[in-house]
């Protein structure tokens, strides 16, 4: 059985970054599984999770992580994963929580914090700060991807994410 581990990786945005770190999988014989890359002001970011059946493979790659930075600029840290533990998803529901609002500090703290007190799993958070075309004040959005135990009401958690709103002075939105 082909082990596991995820590689974590970022440096200035230029036209082949995604190959530079990609070819050190492929060319230690890795499966890469899943990824999600994205440009984070100007730098370009990845994580990448990948699997190999080759023995002492996170360190081999590990060297090469620090070549890489070397020669091309990118950092990129690697970790073994233990092994696959199917987590199935019933007892949860899953929703989607959209919000928007004039940018302030603690937006996703507050948020987290409201939804980890609840024992509601963030699978999933994108957000962004931009003008706004009307007034060019910055609006921050976030979309929030969240695993729900089946106990919990989304009544009740609409109304609760209410006060957070209120507090924060934003537009929630709880979509089933």
């Amino acid at each position: 059985m082909a082990d596991r581990y995820i590689m974590t990786a970022f440096g200035k945005d230029r036209a082949g970054i995604v190959a530079d770190v990609t070819r050190l999988l492929y060319e230690n014989s890795c499966n890469l599984e899943d990824t999600t890359m994205s440009m984070l002001a100007d730098e370009f970011t990845l994580s990448l999770l990948f699997s190999s059946q080759q023995d002492g493979i996170d360190e081999l790659l590990s060297k090469e992580c620090r070549r890489l930075e070397l020669d091309k600029g990118i950092s990129a840290f690697i970790r073994p994963l233990q092994p696959l533990q199917v987590k199935g998803t019933k007892g949860y529901k899953t929703c989607t929580l959209h919000i928007e609002g004039l940018d302030q500090a603690g937006i996703v703290y507050k948020t987290s914090r409201f939804l980890a007190e609840r024992g509601l799993n963030i699978v999933q958070l994108d957000s962004a700060a931009s003008a706004s075309p009307q007034s060019g004040a910055t609006i921050y959005s976030m979309t929030i991807h969240v695993q729900v135990p089946e106990e919990v009401l989304f009544d009740q958690l609409e109304e609760e994410l209410s006060a957070v709103a209120d507090e924060l002075s934003l537009d929630v939105v709880l979509a089933r």
